[in-house]
Parts: C-alpha cells; sequence; structure tokens
C-alpha cells in the first residue's frame, strides 16, 4: 500500500555499534582542523587505526571553491537521497559493498563522500591482518574510482583523502596517493618568479652581495672577485665595514679579504674615525688572524693615539681586538688605566661593560705583560673575568687539570683555528697554572652513552698521569 504525500517514511537506520550519536534536536559535526589534527596524531597500527576511524563522518565542507562547485558529480541536486548516500556507505559491511553504493549512485556520490568511503574501509579492515585476495582486487578497483574522480574534489577534501589513504597503508608511490598529491599540488598557488637581479660588478657587486639578507648564499670566490674588480673610489668606508661584519658574523677566515680591510684601513688611516675603526679591526681579533701588512700596527697605534678622548667604547673596543691578538701597545694602555679615564667612562651608559673589558685587560697585562711599567685598573674597579674557585692560590695548588669543552662554534668555520676570544680564554687559565685538557667536539659527538664518554675520559686523564674516580681521589 503506498504512503500518502506527506506521511513520514520509515525512520533511518540505527547507527552502527562504536558510532557517536547527537541527542534530539542536535546534529554533531567536528571541525576539519580538528579532524587532520587527530589523524596526523594517529600511529598506523591496526589498533588505532581502527580506533581513530570511528568518528562520525564531517558533513560535506568546502575551504575553497572546487571546479564542480557544490553540484553533486553526477549532477544531482538532491540533498536527501546525498544524505541517504552517506549513511549508506557509513553501514556498509564488507569493502566490495563500499564499492557498489558507489558505483551504483553516480547521480548521488559528492566529493566528500570519497573520504567516507576510504574512513569506513579503515574501520573495516581494522580488526583484520591482511584483507583475502578477492579485497585486494576490490581496493584496487576503489582506489582507480577516486583517482577518475579525485580532479573534481576541493582542496579540503583532497587532504582528507590524502591522510586517510597514507593512515590505511596505501605506499606513498602507489597511483592513489601520487594522484592525490599531484591534484594538491595543483591547488597550490603559484609561485611567484624571483625578482632579476641587474649584474653587479666590482664595489657595487660587493656591497649588493654583503646588504642581501642571505649572505650565506653568496660564495667567498664571489666577494673575492668582486672585491678585485672594484676601483678604489668604490671601496668606501660603508663597505669596507659591511665585508668586515660578514666576516665576523660568519666565521669567515678568509686571508685575502681579511688583507685587503688591512690594507685600506693603512690607506685610508687620516680619514677613518676610532667608531669604523673598531668595526674595521673586529674580524681580526674574532677570526685570531694576525695580518701580514706591516703597518697595520703603527696604523692602529696612531689613530688610537688620535681619538682615544673622543670615543672611550670604541678604543676599548679596538684594544680588547688587539688583546685577543697578543699585540697591546703601551701608551694607550697608559691612557685608558689612567685616573681621568676611568672617572669619565664611570659616568657614561657604557660604564659596565667597559669596566669588564678593562679587567680583561688588566688580567692580561698582569699574566702576559711583565715589562709593564704604567698605571693599572684599581681593585674595586675590577669585575671577575674567571669564577672566582679558579682564581685562588688554594685552589691552583689543590687542582683537574682544567677540562675544555671544544664546540663546533668555537672554531672559525674551516674548524681548525679557535676563535679570538676562545683561545684568549685557554692562555690566559694556562698562565694562571692550569694544565688544560681540550675535549675537541668530533670525539665527544662519537661517544654513545655515558659509560662510553666515562672510559673516554678516563684515558684522556691517563694520557697527562693523572687519575679519575675513587682510586684517583
Amino acid at each position: 500500500m503506498r504512503r500518502p504525500r506527506g506521511e513520514p517514511g520509515p525512520r533511518a537506520p540505527r547507527p552502527t555499534e562504536g558510532a557517536t550519536c547527537a541527542g534530539p534536536g542536535e546534529s554533531w559535526s567536528p571541525s576539519p582542523n580538528s579532524m587532520l589534527r587527530v589523524l596526523l596524531s594517529a600511529q598506523t597500527s591496526p589498533a588505532r587505526l581502527s580506533g581513530l576511524l570511528l568518528i562520525p563522518p564531517v558533513q560535506p565542507c568546502c575551504l575553497g571553491p572546487s571546479k564542480w562547485g557544490d553540484r553533486p558529480v553526477g549532477g544531482g541536486p538532491s540533498a536527501g537521497p546525498v544524505q541517504g548516500l552517506q549513511r549508506l556507505l557509513e553501514q556498509a559491511k564488507s569493502p566490495g559493498e563500499l564499492l557498489r553504493w558507489l558505483g551504483q549512485n553516480p547521480s548521488k556520490v559528492r566529493a566528500h563522500h570519497y573520504s567516507v568511503a576510504l574512513r569506513r574501509l579503515g574501520q573495516l579492515l581494522g580488526s583484520r591482518p591482511r584483507p583475502p585476495p578477492v579485497e585486494q582486487v576490490t581496493l584496487q578497483d576503489l582506489s582507480q574510482l577516486i583517482i577518475r574522480n579525485c580532479p573534481s574534489f576541493d582542496i579540503h577534501t583532497i587532504h582528507v583523502c590524502l591522510h586517510l589513504a597514507v593512515l590505511l597503508g596505501f605506499p606513498s608511490d602507489g597511483p592513489l596517493v601520487c594522484a592525490l598529491e599531484q591534484e594538491r599540488r595543483l591547488r597550490l598557488p603559484p609561485k611567484p618568479p624571483p625578482p632579476l637581479q641587474p649584474l653587479l660588478r666590482g664595489g657595487q657587486g660587493l656591497e649588493a652581495a654583503l646588504s642581501c639578507p642571505r649572505f650565506l648564499r653568496y660564495p667567498r670566490q664571489h666577494l673575492i672577485s668582486s672585491l678585485a674588480e672594484a676601483r678604489p673610489e668604490e671601496l668606501t668606508p660603508h663597505v669596507m665595514v659591511l665585508l668586515a661584519q660578514h666576516l665576523a658574523r660568519h666565521r669567515l677566515r678568509e686571508p685575502q679579504l681579511l688583507e685587503a680591510i688591512a690594507h685600506f684601513l693603512v690607506v685610508q688611516e687620516t680619514q677613518l674615525s676610532s667608531k669604523v675603526v673598531q668595526k674595521l679591526v673586529l674580524p681580526f681579533g674574532r677570526l685570531n688572524y694576525l695580518p701580514l701588512e706591516q703597518q697595520f700596527m703603527p696604523c692602529l697605534e696612531r689613530i688610537l693615539a688620535r681619538e682615544a678622548g673622543v670615543a672611550p667604547l670604541a678604543t676599548v673596543n679596538i684594544l680588547m681586538s688587539l688583546c685577543q691578538l697578543r699585540c697591546l701597545p703601551f701608551r694607550a694602555l697608559h691612557f685608558v688605566f689612567s685616573p681621568g679615564f676611568i672617572n669619565y667612562i664611570s659616568g657614561t651608559p657604557h660604564a659596565l661593560i667597559v669596566r669588564r673589558y678593562l679587567s680583561l685587560l688588566d688580567t692580561a697585562v698582569e699574566l702576559e705583560l711583565p715589562g709593564y711599567r704604567g698605571p693599572r685598573l684599581p681593585r674595586r674597579q675590577q669585575v671577575p673575568i674567571f669564577p672566582q674557585p679558579l682564581i685562588t692560590d688554594r685552589a691552583r695548588c689543590k687542582y683537574r687539570v682544567v677540562l675544555v669543552l671544544r664546540e663546533r662554534w668555537h672554531f672559525c668555520r674551516d674548524g681548525r683555528v679557535l676563535l679570538g676570544s676562545r683561545a684568549l680564554r685557554e692562555r690566559h687559565l694556562g698562565l694562571m697554572g692550569y694544565q688544560l685538557l681540550p675535549l675537541p667536539f668530533e670525539e665527544l659527538e662519537s661517544q654513545r652513552g655515558l659509560p662510553q664518554l666515562k672510559s673516554y675520559l678516563r684515558q684522556k686523564l691517563q694520557a697527562l698521569g693523572l687519575r679519575w674516580g675513587p682510586e684517583g681521589g
């Protein structure tokens, strides 16, 4: 007997066991972002996959317009049959039934139905270690069906199907994953072409390379060739400061470039202020490189004598670089340790950092310049350079040798020469009476586990005639 028009039809089947149901008058639809987070955090084991794929499927959702819009793949506009097909897919009992519902209802299939089918497929296969051969053929047919229709998917459906396909164990180089990945790339916005860079040579090319935020994209040979092609008038203080900062920042101990900076400093001596000179001298101390230019030190001594009272912080910075090179001029030390200079810097914003630098210079004078007879930094102005236990006479009589950890960044980029600050520290510890035991980073990185590391340290100490452990005290 036919049902009169308007009379409600039969109730929909109850959800399968394990599905989450909504209360009366409510609907449950997780957001795409929350679902993707769950998918991405899942493990691929069958047990976890089965639990993951019991999440109720999302309703049709598009993150952007697709090439087919909101129309079904086959063209049917009715929402009722579309939702009915989704329920049939959710309640399918086998992969073959999933394929039958998709293949027999082309007018009702929407793009999101394929992600629903993959999700249900995971539920069906989650408790089976290996599908029977007949289902393998069915899986291939389902893959081909998705491959044929994925050009109509929106980007959200492509992402969901791609993640589900990977979680279900479809090979990453297989046709399904490759097709979905290709469609995903097609949806990405095209990359803008890189801007055309004019061919710059000489000083302009050098400045352009050094001003680029991606410094290391330019090889050293490019900088050397640009410097060689530059005319003298193109090598301005600004360009040479950029070059000095580049070498210091990236620990590039490049002799040709450093010698060029030293020569520029000598040639332009009368035109340079101490604030510029401190930046030009910085890479020599940091990279532990004393240039071959014979007038380098006499030039700096003249600049210090001329500019010391004008820029106190720049003066101390220049002396710090020379301290790392073991080239401290006595005349400049007399000036910076004078009571007038110390009183002057005490009232400046840089007082603390200058006092620390002067303390390090005073330590260098005590340890490295036994012939110096000029003024020294008063004790009340000194800032501790080494930890207190290392500088007491009792510690020097009692002790480990000092273990010196040499990390990769303690060296210039070539990996063989210590940076100036690290070499200065080790030199001063040795002059204080300690025996240094360097621990190179290459050797430390090769140790695996605490027992192997202890054995490595024990061998190092035994080579110095020392013991480690209870037997050695």
